[in-house]
């Protein structure tokens, strides 16, 4: 991964953090890494624990960040969020994903979009 799309995938992390604090939620970890994989960030909203997804693009020539949230994330996301629940005795909490979607486009303000509940556990939506 080139240095550039590393400073923009931190930047947009960290914006991430900032705008699920302002919508309300309590961020619990960032780059939670276990032996299956990596959730951006784990959050907690009104009693819900949420695994959180961010993608950026500088541009949209190859569609909107969050397509690129792939089955195989879907699917690699709800193994690491189950093992996250395992070793923290959670299991029994409501629990979803969401997306946040952040587009770096030339002189204007990131753009940010939050998607809830962007995918199910047992298949992508």
């Amino acid at each position: 991964m080139s240095i550039r799309r590393q400073f923009l995938g931190k930047q947009g992390e960290t914006l991430a953090c900032v705008y699920l604090k302002k919508s309300g939620y309590n961020i619990i970890s960032t780059n939670y890494r276990c032996k299956l994989g990596e959730i951006d960030i784990i959050a907690e909203e009104s009693g819900t624990l949420v695994f959180v997804e961010v993608k950026c693009r500088a541009s949209t020539a190859f569609g909107e960040p969050y397509e690129a949230v792939t089955k195989r994330k879907m699917s690699q996301m709800s193994r690491v969020a189950l093992e996250y629940m395992s070793c923290n005795k959670l299991f029994g909490r409501m629990a979803r994903f969401d997306v946040v979607s952040i587009k770096f486009l030339q002189a204007s303000q990131p753009e940010i979009e939050l998607i809830r509940n962007a995918f199910d556990v047992n298949y992508g939506r």
